[in-house]
């Protein structure tokens, strides 16, 4: 085997132990809720319908491409909340892949008749591994595209099933969270080895700022939603903090990510990115889009990360009678301008 033929397959082994490290994340993480905490099932008027697409360092060969996709209803005879959530991410020119497709459930508990709380599941079951016919060793140009090398028949795809649990508590004007991804640690090993999925903790919380005399006596609803999130996996953590302004028909929003108490391997300010976020209400359809600017080393070699969400709410049947009007419409931290949207 030639010694080109040895770095790419050394270069495959090391991704392969690395890559999964982390999970994919979004920078419009209230926009994909399911993906965020299992507590969000349900919270929600009756049916939900989100998909999310984020492209990140477009400038790279092979861009790393995530997309999610879900459905939650609230089922106010069973005070619970039911979903479903799909999500693929590729990465690189060998067709990596990870899907997963997970069912989840939440329950609704009435603390008080400001604060409600969210507990809730999710079971998944996953599948995660390239594709070898695009992989091109260096022996191989000489013996027909095929290679000699045994370490190539290593490679192949891993399936496994994941658990993970979450939880908020929320009011209309605040809200707190946590969640708890693979807490089962899956095997995510495509070499025919054991790669465990690190458990993945999220704490986030947030506010809703009324402007303008509040939303009883303004007829264009304008708020703050100050939020952040803090994230940790194996050796690796993330924060973000920002800001969004909501003026029916429209919101804009920045946040800033890094972890500005800790220094980088070359001494500086461990800072990550900038994000700018923009996005529309259209009836029942939120419409959202975000670009993160680098401000790391990567800046002028990544070429950032660019993110669409879309969010459509939908109830199938009127809203009983005979349930009780505090109980008809769950407040939703998310966001949204329905006027019942944060239990009103």
């Amino acid at each position: 085997m030639t010694l080109k033929g040895k770095i790419v397959t050394g270069w495959i082994m090391l991704m392969a132990s690395l890559a999964f490290a982390q999970d994919p994340q979004f920078s419009q993480y209230y926009q994909s809720p399911l993906y965020l905490n299992p507590g969000f099932t349900g919270v929600t008027p009756q049916q939900r319908l989100t998909f999310n697409h984020r492209l990140q360092w477009p400038n790279l060969p092979q861009a790393f491409s995530t997309f999610a996709a879900s459905y939650d209803i609230w089922v106010n005879e069973l005070n619970s909340g039911f979903g479903i959530l799909a999500t693929t991410d590729k990465m690189g020119s060998a067709g990596w892949r990870t899907t997963n497709i997970s069912m989840l459930y939440s329950y609704k508990i009435r603390l008080s008749d400001k604060w409600l709380f969210s507990p809730g599941l999710a079971f998944g079951y996953g599948i995660n591994g390239l594709d070898r016919s695009k992989l091109t060793m260096g022996d191989g140009l000489e013996y027909n595209n095929q290679s000699l090398d045994p370490d190539l028949n290593r490679l192949g795809n891993q399936q496994y099933f994941d658990f993970s649990a979450g939880f908020i508590v929320y009011s209309s004007i605040y809200w707190f969270g946590a969640s708890f991804n693979h807490l089962n640690q899956p095997n995510m090993s495509i070499l025919n080895d054991v790669t465990r999925l690190p458990m993945k903790i999220t704490i986030h919380a947030g506010a809703r700022i009324p402007l303008m005399g509040g939303l009883r006596t303004s007829s264009r609803v304008s708020y703050l939603t100050p939020s952040f999130i803090y994230q940790s996996q194996g050796p690796i953590t993330q924060f973000n903090v920002g800001l969004n302004y909501h003026i029916d028909p429209v919101f804009v929003g920045l946040w800033y990510r890094g972890k500005p108490w800790e220094e980088s391997v070359v001494g500086s300010i461990n800072h990550d990115a900038m994000i700018l976020q923009l996005g529309m209400y259209l009836d029942k359809l939120t419409i959202g889009y975000s670009y993160d600017f680098n401000i790391s080393p990567l800046a002028t070699a990544s070429g950032g990360a660019h993110e669409i969400s879309l969010m459509y709410e939908f109830s199938s049947k009127p809203i009983s009678r005979g349930v009780k009007k505090r109980n008809r419409l769950i407040p939703c931290p998310t966001g949204g301008r329905n006027p019942g949207f944060w239990g009103k």
